[in-house]
């Protein structure tokens, strides 16, 4: 076992609560990610919309990071950490709020313009919270801290999950089914639909709301405290076009990008349309929600467990060991039909756990902290792999039936091929690891 080196402390004393309070953040952003996951399979219900157009949700949601990042790095450079966080947070319930008149309006687009708002917000935070989670201690621990932070992303994940399965899911009139198993929505008459259509959309409408309130409650406990504002009042002197040659040389961090957007991807991809794998398996969408509860247990698991084991191993070599798992898992729920292939598909969450804040602090292991904003803009920013693929793997659901096989499982081909190009990167990292 390579042991590394665990002299220098986790988190600064001095620096204990803003990391609980910028560690409270990961929790948020995690609950809108996983109530708005399962939010797919309910609009193509209610809209009566093919898979692919259905996952325009996730590319509203996650094309709002790939907007947003870059503007809010530039912001925070020039300004700081703490006005990030409040702007992200302003945006965060403004796109909730927006879910009133969505609703009112019963358009499909208004949702997604929401939600592409919405994650504005979620865009200056992520920017905002991981550089700074980094920086609140040493260098040697900086990959562990953010892992520990990140362990509590999936806890707001859980939460998202569970209001979507308590209190979302089983309330929809539009998923009712008859003594076959098969949803009734589309065999009723216009009026009936208009009126289920006004009921399901209030029930969607009421969480996201909910939410926006939570958000204006911690703005203003931030509004009032202070965050450490670590980059420096250089910064705001650095010239931009330098920091994007740096970091363009730096192949680690280059290479950690393109990774991070195929991570993303492929984490998004499993967790979107489980419902739609179990569907296949005749089980309903409240039911079928609650594998993906199991799947983010497991998520939050592995976040805890792989904190602790970076203290004996590499990061790279944890990446690569379950880049390689997740790979495996993909590949069961692929070829295996049934209840097989779907425990395949909820046990890749435990390999996916360390994935985002691993190669996150690997790829920023050698920026300089002058051009660390920056970096952590295009990391966020490769989360735009969350809103490409979901639409493709949704066409490939449509065509129902590829060689034979449902074509639910051959469409996890392609969150296949993401772990693969994980895997590589991985591994490239811990041959260049052994040699520091």
């Amino acid at each position: 076992m390579e042991k590394i080196s665990n002299k220098s402390k986790l988190i600064d004393k001095r620096y204990l609560l803003p990391f609980v309070l910028v560690t409270s953040l990961f929790a948020l952003w995690g609950f809108a990610n996983d109530i708005t996951n399962p939010m797919v399979a309910a609009f193509q219900t209610l809209m009566e919309l093919p898979a692919s157009e259905a996952a325009l949700v996730q590319f509203a949601f996650y094309g709002g990071y790939a907007t947003m990042a870059v503007p809010a790095a530039l912001f925070i450079r020039r300004y700081s950490y703490k006005r990030g966080i409040l702007i992200g947070l302003a945006l965060y319930a403004i796109g909730a709020f927006l879910f009133i008149p969505a609703a009112a309006q019963q358009s499909f687009a208004f949702f997604c313009v929401s939600l592409y708002i919405l994650t504005f917000g979620l865009a200056f935070l992520e920017t905002t919270a991981n550089p700074l989670i980094l920086s609140l201690g040493s260098k040697e621990t900086a990959t562990r801290r953010l892992n520990l932070a990140q362990s509590f992303n999936p806890v707001g994940s859980l939460l998202g999950m569970s209001v979507a399965s308590l209190l979302v899911l089983p309330e929809l009139l539009s998923d009712k089914r008859g003594l076959n198993g098969e949803v009734i929505y589309n065999t009723l008459p216009v009026t009936e639909k208009a009126l289920i259509r006004e009921h399901d959309l209030a029930v969607i409408r009421d969480p996201y709301v909910a939410l926006g309130i939570v958000v204006l409650i911690i703005f203003i406990v931030f509004l009032c405290v202070i965050v450490p504002n670590l980059q420096g009042q250089k910064n705001i002197r650095i010239n931009n076009m330098d920091t994007l040659k740096n970091l363009w040389k730096n192949k680690r961090y280059r290479l950690g990008v393109v990774a991070q957007m195929f991570y993303v991807a492929a984490q998004i991809m499993v967790w979107t349309f489980i419902i739609q794998y179990a569907d296949n398996l005749g089980i309903n969408k409240a039911m079928a929600q609650n594998y993906n509860i199991c799947a983010m247990l497991l998520f939050l698991f592995g976040r805890f467990a792989t904190t602790v084991l970076m203290r004996y191993l590499k990061s790279g070599t944890l990446l690569a060991l379950f880049g390689g798992c997740a790979t495996l898992a993909t590949l069961g729920a692929i070829v295996i039909e049934g209840m097989t292939g779907l425990y395949c598909l909820v046990a890749i969450s435990f390999f996916m756990s360390l994935m985002f804040p691993t190669i996150y602090g690997i790829a920023l292991e050698n920026v300089k902290r002058e051009d660390m904003s920056l970096g952590a803009a295009f990391l966020v920013m490769a989360i735009v792999g969350g809103a490409l693929m979901p639409p493709l793997q949704g066409m490939v659901i449509d065509a129902g039936t590829i060689f034979g096989m449902p074509a639910v499982n051959v469409s996890y081909a392609l969150p296949l091929i993401c772990f693969v190009v994980v895997t590589v990167y991985a591994l490239g990292c811990r041959k260049a690891q052994k040699k520091e």
